[in-house]
């Protein structure tokens, strides 16, 4: 029963929330206060370690829905049913920024979404652009340190800062073809309504009969695709800096549905030689007039949260975090992250994360974990593990759904590069295939970044930009007066 009295956490009432108890009107307060105690004790620990990436987000609550059975291709049962309704959280966010930074800056997006299915959570955790700066997770600390502001000074953009950004990505030409999408007008948007998602990483689904194709997910919104000009998001910087957030909250409010269309790209494990790029690498985009979209259905966003703090900060996704019927490629950029996303939800939140409301499973736990800090759930039972006679076996292991995928995997231990990296040809076909407007403003971005960068820098970033397209790399050293 919801009670219409302050409380303090222990339930009892509290006469008097705005004096600490003193000795007289004027004397010193004392220690005894337990209420002015435990108030100030709760407040300073308010705050939780943000997020190092995926800092700054906003959140909704929906559902999704199949448009046909695809069972053909995976077992997983949320993608079976067309009239079943599946629960899902969907966290927005922007990846380098900070919990302050404007909603409008430079940056990639992120697009994660929590299925609540019947056979536990499945995270999907992609971002609005296809393709990504590495093809190798151990890279990953590297491109976020050059990313983040000078440790020194702890300015986000000074010429140090891009200086230390161009430093990296001149030395990594594998992200030539991210740079085409993220300083073009993709990389600053005023909407989470109007931006599209994609997995980036492959995934494999695999059917009853033991069968897998590798797959990519791609989200598209029904109300269109938008975004602004640099102009434009350093104008609303200064306005609305969480217009996106703003945006997303303000539509649901209203009694709005924001929705979006999931289609999924394919390709059979035998055919994963025949490209010009490796389609396990994260910096590649697979074409879509090669390998068509699917649709695959549509999830309808119609909820806010009731409180930001417990629902959009504490969420956590993983994409580790899967169902039977999907499983993990070797996609070297998804490996490292099937470990390091439960590991960095771990620090934040707590070991028993998982059992916090926002990212408990809809369905029942049962396993022999147990204890650890935050401990909500109780265990039950004296048989905590497993084989036992004691607790009548229970819980038991699960009965296989159909035929496991069978994979083969010789070879020895290498630290080796793929050898397709093919690291320009499809920045080039990006850059042509953007109208003249949208080539000006991706010049422009790239030179109002690169000019704050060192010439050797700047000279050797021009490299990269010519081989992948001649007339690309010109304009750049142009507008560089190189």
């Amino acid at each position: 029963m919801k009670k219409d009295y302050l409380t303090t956490n222990q339930g009892a009432p509290v006469t008097d929330d705005q004096n600490s108890l003193s000795v007289g009107e004027r004397g010193p307060v004392l220690i005894k206060d337990h209420i002015l105690l435990e108030k100030t004790a709760q407040f300073d620990r308010e705050r939780i370690p943000e997020r190092v990436v995926h800092a700054k987000g906003a959140g909704a609550h929906g559902y999704f829905k199949p448009y046909k059975n695809m069972a053909n291709y995976t077992k997983a049962d949320f993608l079976e049913d067309p009239l079943k309704e599946t629960p899902i959280f969907v966290r927005f966010s922007i990846v380098v920024g900070s919990k302050g930074v404007a909603d409008t800056v430079r940056d990639v997006r992120g697009f994660s979404i929590k299925f609540y299915t019947d056979e536990g959570n499945y995270d999907l955790v992609g971002n609005h652009i296809p393709v990504f700066f590495i093809r190798d997770a151990i890279k990953f600390p590297d491109l976020i340190h050059a990313l983040k502001p000078d440790p020194v000074s702890n300015i986000p953009g000074d010429s140090s800062a891009n200086s230390r950004f161009w430093d990296y990505i001149s030395l990594t030409p594998e992200a030539t073809n991210m740079l085409t999408y993220l300083f073009s007008d993709i990389g600053t948007i005023k909407s989470y309504r109007f931006i599209e998602g994609f997995s980036v990483n492959t995934y494999k689904w695999v059917n009853a009969k033991g069968k897998a194709v590798y797959v990519k997910y791609h989200w598209i919104p029904l109300g269109g695709i938008q975004s602004i000009n640099s102009a434009e998001a350093k104008r609303l910087a200064g306005i609305d800096p969480d217009i996106a957030s703003r945006d997303l909250f303000d539509t649901l409010a209203s009694g709005k549905t924001v929705e979006y269309e999931l289609f999924v790209q394919m390709i059979a494990i035998e055919d994963e030689d025949k490209f010009d790029f490796d389609p396990l690498d994260d910096t590649k985009l697979w074409p879509e007039d090669i390998i068509p979209l699917m649709p695959v259905g549509k999830i309808v966003l119609n909820k806010n949260p009731e409180n930001f703090f417990a629902e959009v900060e504490q969420s956590a996704f993983c994409p580790a975090t899967i169902v039977p019927g999907i499983d993990f490629s070797n996609d070297k950029i998804l490996q490292g992250r099937i470990f390091s996303y439960t590991d960095t939800q771990r620090y934040r939140l707590g070991t028993n994360y998982l059992e916090l409301p926002i990212n408990r499973p809809k369905v029942p736990v049962n396993n022999n974990q147990q204890d650890g800090f935050m401990q909500i759930m109780p265990n039950h039972g004296s048989t905590n593990y497993y084989p036992n006679s004691l607790g009548d076996g229970l819980p038991k292991q699960a009965l296989e759904n159909g035929i496991p995928e069978k994979t083969y995997v010789e070879g020895y231990e290498v630290r080796k590069s793929i050898s397709k990296k093919n690291d320009y040809v499809q920045a080039g076909e990006r850059y042509c295939s953007l109208s003249s407007i949208e080539q000006d403003h991706l010049v422009s971005n790239i030179v109002e970044s690169l000019s704050a960068a060192i010439k050797p820098i700047q000279e050797r970033m021009l490299v990269h930009l010519i081989k992948a397209n001649k007339e690309f790399g010109k304009r750049v050293s142009k507008g560089l007066n190189l």
